[in-house]
């Protein structure tokens, strides 16, 4: 069986996230990475593509040049799909021209660094047939999918309450003076508006929006910089609510001392509450009302697993899975999207634009702007509650 052809644009030698996804889609042996453009340090850029092993003919100075390079290349032979792991602003521009070169696209979050980005991105996706993926990596955990379904097929009964944070420690310091990572996204040029919440409240507002298939309306917020000289918000908090009814707290913070990827949901109906956590991915609390509460594990064959979970659970239970699986679940479902896109077969593509079954997509990215305008705006206004704008 032919593998799934992509090429790299970022994700250079000391960069962290792009490592992590060359990780991930090896993970299941469908995809293959084939060309890349890494990094515009023309060392780094080599060095990175030697240690992958890739051709050199395959190596481009420019992300400009790999699309030029691989559409002129044989069908059979160039890429299929660009995957993007570069600072934010360069997500729309690339991803715009690749839709238009006629290449799939996989992104790192969030789509943009505004919302009239992200909507020229959508308009690009109306004017092609091509799929585009966005790296929300938390929503291919299977216990995420195991919390929808608890909260879709009633279990916890209506929902009333909603509690997500994202606590990191990292930033807790001024690291931008001295680590590239920490520089671009404190930069609001590389970054766009927002630091903190652009770069892990958009993972939390899409856990909420996703296990609770409901859309945030309105919020009242407040962002905050605590480190001195810092150009973006390392901080900030939000009352939310949703068009199902639910009120909620999201929290998102890079100044929690100590802290590490401590994201958590807790989801709250009139029959019961769940909670999961990302530190620990394995294990849904379950707690029914009146009855004690419950813990189901992720892991193959697991009993109480609804199909979704089971069917992104790699290993038996008791044999821990976590962010390389669940990044690797989207490149799973992606891929076969993919396929069946470039090939002509039955269809993966949900009825969403440009949508992988299983994989967050463009709606997501507008929604994730749209969350971060909303943020912004009402941390700044004295008006107490602020709209979140729809993604039509």
């Amino acid at each position: 069986m032919n593998k799934v052809r992509m090429g790299m644009v970022g994700g250079g030698e000391g960069a962290f996230i792009g490592a992590v996804h060359r990780h991930a889609l090896a993970l299941d042996g469908q995809i293959e990475l084939v060309c890349g453009a890494f990094s515009r340090d023309e060392g780094n850029n080599q060095r990175t593509a030697d240690t992958l092993g890739l051709d050199d003919n395959r190596v481009y100075s420019s992300w400009e040049a790999l699309l030029k390079a691989e559409q002129a290349l044989p069908q059979n032979e160039r890429m299929q799909v660009l995957i993007i792991v570069t600072p934010n602003h360069l997500h729309v521009p690339i991803s715009i021209a690749a839709i238009e070169a006629g290449f799939h696209v996989f992104c790192e979050k969030p789509a943009a660094i505004s919302l009239e980005e992200a909507s020229s991105l959508k308009t690009a996706l109306k004017k092609s047939s091509v799929l585009y993926g966005l790296a929300h990596t938390y929503l291919g955990y299977p216990m995420v999918w195991q919390a929808k379904h608890m909260v879709a097929s009633g279990a916890l009964g209506n929902i009333r309450k909603v509690y997500v944070e994202y606590p990191q420690g990292w930033l807790s310091a001024n690291e931008e003076s001295h680590n590239k990572q920490a520089s671009w996204r404190t930069d609001p040029a590389q970054s766009g508006g927002s630091g903190c919440m652009g770069d892990i409240g958009t993972h939390a507002f899409g856990l909420v929006e996703f296990v609770l298939q409901q859309q945030v309306t309105s919020l009242c917020a407040d962002l905050k910089t605590h480190v001195d000289g810092r150009r973006l918000d390392d901080d900030g908090a939000a009352l939310i609510r949703t068009d199902g009814g639910a009120s909620g707290v999201l929290i998102a913070s890079q100044v929690c001392a100590g802290e590490e990827n401590a994201l958590k949901i807790r989801v709250y109906g009139d029959k019961g509450g769940l909670e999961w956590q990302q530190m620990e991915p394995n294990s849904i609390i379950c707690r029914p009302l009146g009855q004690p509460f419950q813990v189901l594990r992720a892991g193959m064959g697991q009993p109480g697993l609804c199909e979704e979970a089971s069917e992104r659970c790699r290993t038996p239970a008791g044999h821990p899975e976590g962010y390389l699986e669940a990044m690797a679940n989207l490149y799973r479902y992606f891929g076969k999207a993919v396929k069946a896109a470039d090939e002509g077969t039955e269809s993966q593509i949900a009825n969403e634009l440009g949508k992988a079954a299983g994989v967050p997509g463009i709606d997501s990215g507008i929604r994730g702007m749209a969350f971060i305008d909303a943020m912004l705006a009402s941390s700044d206004s004295e008006t107490k509650w602020h709209a979140v704008p729809s993604a039509e």
